[in-house]
């Protein structure tokens, strides 16, 4: 007797589904696939995810597969939940209570590498977004010349006294590009400057009060010091390494073995909503209207719409359109979770004495992004993949970075823990 559930004359044989169930779903068409599915072979174990985020546009591709809806294609119903700092992010995902997370990728490896908290093997799906994050200096110190990384040496050979400045969490991704934006006009972040961890939303509020003299965060809290006066861009952090890796959509080892179809399902969703936000003008202006509400990101739509779309302003007047603004697809670059770029925060958490020892960074890399589940999705969501694992990049210090080396790539920077 036929299986009921594919009793449809019209549709695949039961056969053909069992040879596609023996090999997976992913690549299948959608009726295909949903038979499969139904079949029982590739369905999500688990039908509800929690996915943390913080209030951030780069939230915008996991939000955005929630709210569109995406996820309920491939099974899966995505709960994003609002959390108030990276910190707990971690605490959150180590013990359960959340299943994934909108993440730094550099808090992943802390974790993974035991130097940011409780160790515990992770595991990255994907990369979320390129770029868009920046360096903000206060208008204090632009009053006094410093507006950008030369000028803010200058005045602290000059004008000496302690400077502080924020990053978003000791291992992320703001403190690597903080401490690689100042390293790159001379000053070294470990002795001559104070910095100190301050989560995103709060950022604004404490240079308001003079508690920092500058300060590494993603967007709107870039915009958002301008639009209050209080605040300078300095650099984006597409000027220190364009299409660099940002926010991960983070997991444990422990969950994408429990339940690797969820695993692949969520990605693929995800990657999915990053292509719809990258396809025009009107859907990144839809995203910035959904991500601006206060059970998201809370901050007014214009803090979002301009940067997104790569027109920037300093806050001195200049303004410009920047083509490597914030990327949530980019051609399938902005998603693909790269080797190389696990590597380049394991070689920056040495640099900056977060590491004792060099680890095999490979090893690590391969450890922790799961490339096999990523293009397994990106296949299911029509996305392209890259021809490499790995690439290459140039620096803002014209240093160039392609993973073959990596031990000798970290010791041959000059300015160092």
């Amino acid at each position: 007797m036929q299986d009921p559930v594919i009793a449809n004359a019209a549709g695949p044989s039961r056969r053909t589904v069992l040879q596609a169930a023996a090999v997976g779903a992913v690549g299948l068409t959608p009726a295909l696939r949903a038979a499969v599915y139904a079949a029982g072979s590739d369905a999500p174990e688990k039908k509800e995810v929690k996915i943390g985020f913080i209030p951030l546009t780069d939230c915008a591709s996991v939000v955005m597969a929630s709210v569109l809806g995406i996820d309920q294609k491939y099974g899966v119903k995505i709960i994003p939940t609002k959390e108030a700092s990276w910190a707990g992010v971690r605490d959150k995902l180590v013990n359960g209570e959340l299943d994934m997370a909108h993440v730094l990728w550099g808090l992943i490896y802390g974790v993974h590498m035991g130097v940011s908290g409780p160790k515990k093997d992770m595991a990255i799906l994907m990369n979320l977004n390129h770029n868009g994050q920046a360096i903000t200096l206060s208008k204090k110190l632009a009053d006094k010349g410093a507006v950008d990384a030369a000028s803010l040496a200058k005045l602290m050979a000059t004008d000496k006294r302690e400077y502080t400045f924020a990053q978003t969490f000791p291992t992320g991704t703001h403190a690597m590009w903080l401490y690689y934006w100042l390293a790159s006009a001379g000053i070294n972040p470990m002795k001559d400057a104070k910095v100190i961890t301050v989560p995103p939303p709060q950022m604004v509020a404490n240079m308001r009060v003079g508690n920092m003299d500058g300060y590494c965060v993603g967007e709107p809290w870039n915009h958002r010091a301008i639009i209050d006066g209080i605040g300078i861009t300095a650099a984006t952090t597409q000027d220190i390494w364009k299409d660099h890796p940002e926010k991960a959509l983070g997991t444990t080892a422990e969950f994408v073995k429990k339940y690797p179809n969820t695993a692949r399902a969520v990605t693929a969703a995800i990657i999915e909503a990053g292509k719809w936000i990258d396809a025009g003008l009107q859907n990144k202006l839809k995203m910035a209207e959904t991500v601006a509400d206060k059970s998201y990101v809370n901050t007014s739509v214009d803090a979002i719409n301009q940067r997104i779309l790569g027109r920037y302003q300093d806050g001195m007047g200049k303004t410009w359109d920047d083509p490597n603004h914030m990327k949530f697809y980019n051609d399938g670059a902005a998603t693909f979770p790269y080797l190389t770029d696990g590597m380049w925060f394991l070689t920056q958490h040495k640099r900056w004495g977060l590491l004792k020892e060099h680890p095999d960074y490979l090893a690590m890399a391969k450890q922790v992004n799961q490339i096999d589940i990523y293009k397994q999705a990106a296949t299911a969501a029509k996305a392209s993949l890259p021809k490499s694992d790995m690439r290459t990049s140039k620096m803002i210090d014209g240093v160039v970075w392609d993973g073959k080396d990596p031990k000798k790539y970290t010791d041959s920077f000059k300015i160092k823990a």
